[in-house]
This record gives C-alpha cells, sequence and structure tokens, in this order.
C-alpha cells in the first residue's frame, strides 16, 4: 500500500482513489475479506472439563481426608481414642487406608461418586481378598461442597476376609492404540446393589470395629 499525489491510499492500484470511490473500494474490498474470513461454528466453543474429572486425584484425597476427620471425631466424641490411621504410599495392596482401633485391623479402600451422578459400579482389586479385614467403603457427596451425605459398605465381620467379588472383570476406562479397552484382570466390577447403604459415621463405625 502506497500513499498517491494528493496523500489517499491506493489498495494495490495502479491509479489513484479518490472521494466516494475510495469508500467504494474499501466496502468492496471489505466484503472479499468477509467472504475468506472464518466463521466460528458453536461445535468450536471451548468446552471445559468438569473438575470431579479434571482434577479427580485432588476430589479424592479431600474425600480421603473429609472421612478420616468425620471417623476420628465421632470416636473421640465417644471415648475411643485407641486409632491407629496408616495410610498407604502407593496402591499395590488394592486399599488406600489401615484403621486399627480395639484390636482390630481393617484394610479400607475407598471409592466416591457424587449425588445424582450416573455411576452404578466400580472396580475392586482382588488384592484385597488377601487382607483379612479387608472391605471397601463407597463415600457419596455433595459435588459442590464436597459434603458426604452417605456411605455405602462391602465388606465382612472384623478379622474375616472380603466377600467374593464375582467373576466380571473390568476393563481400562481408556482405549489403546486400536480404540479396545484392555482388560485388567485383577480387577472386578463391583455394582451399587452390592453395597448395603448406611446412614451415618456411626453405622460406619460399627461396621469397621464393632
Amino acid at each position: 500500500m502506497t500513499p498517491d499525489d494528493a496523500g489517499l491510499a491506493v489498495f494495490g492500484l495502479d491509479f489513484a482513489v479518490k472521494g466516494s470511490a475510495l469508500a467504494a473500494t474499501i466496502c468492496w474490498m471489505k466484503s472479499r475479506m468477509d467472504q475468506y474470513s472464518p466463521t466460528p461454528q458453536a461445535n468450536e466453543a471451548k468446552i471445559e472439563a468438569s473438575p470431579h474429572s479434571a482434577d479427580s486425584s485432588l476430589r479424592e484425597q479431600a474425600l480421603g481426608h473429609l472421612f478420616l476427620g468425620q471417623l476420628l471425631a465421632f470416636m473421640w466424641r465417644n471415648g475411643a481414642r485407641d486409632i491407629e490411621v496408616l495410610k498407604s504410599e502407593v496402591d499395590r495392596g488394592g486399599y488406600d487406608v489401615v484403621l486399627e482401633a480395639n484390636g482390630i485391623i481393617r484394610h479400607v479402600q475407598l471409592k466416591s461418586s457424587f449425588r445424582g451422578s450416573k455411576v452404578r459400579e466400580v472396580d475392586v482389586s482382588t488384592k484385597l481378598l488377601r487382607k483379612p479385614g479387608g472391605c471397601v467403603l463407597w463415600l457419596e457427596f455433595d459435588r459442590e461442597s464436597l459434603a458426604i451425605e452417605r456411605f455405602y459398605w462391602f465388606g465382612g465381620k472384623a478379622g474375616t476376609a472380603l466377600p467374593d467379588l464375582g467373576h466380571r472383570v473390568s476393563r481400562h476406562s481408556k482405549g489403546n492404540s486400536d480404540g479396545e479397552k484392555n482388560e485388567r484382570p485383577i480387577h472386578r466390577v463391583l455394582t451399587r446393589g452390592r453395597f448395603e447403604a448406611l446412614a451415618d459415621i456411626s453405622e460406619v463405625v460399627e461396621k469397621l470395629f464393632g
């Protein structure tokens, strides 16, 4: 773009454009440019992932602490203060936390889903079967505040092995390069129907150490 003798812009033309002709030329060029400008499509809008999936590890840590807080506070109020809490550094034994009270040891696998979630089954490692007193505790929580509202229990009496997990082998949630979801041989699928609903933390303590 170079200036002409009158100081007006010349848009790639070999003659000066002046007055109304200049305005007409600008309008014409704008219309041509608009034809080639990409139009944003509705489906190209950025869809932010839910924090419950994007930050699921952080959520699980928070829920674990909230559960232990409720458990320890309840036992404190009821004079049961001889309790130990051990955290698993790595999930190799199929459990998240070990609890010991009244001479009873529990290896606990924690699962969670928010109220209203469509999740109706969880994966459980068969390694938990090797732990006397192994159990699974499913926490149902408010998706905004993370407040734990209900508990679901799967386990046996203190000192006994975990009940049979069934034969339904779980699969990875993500597919491989071929889109196939491979099996997880040492994990089994447990449906919500196999869990017992507990009203509050007092019933959880009874199941764990009663």
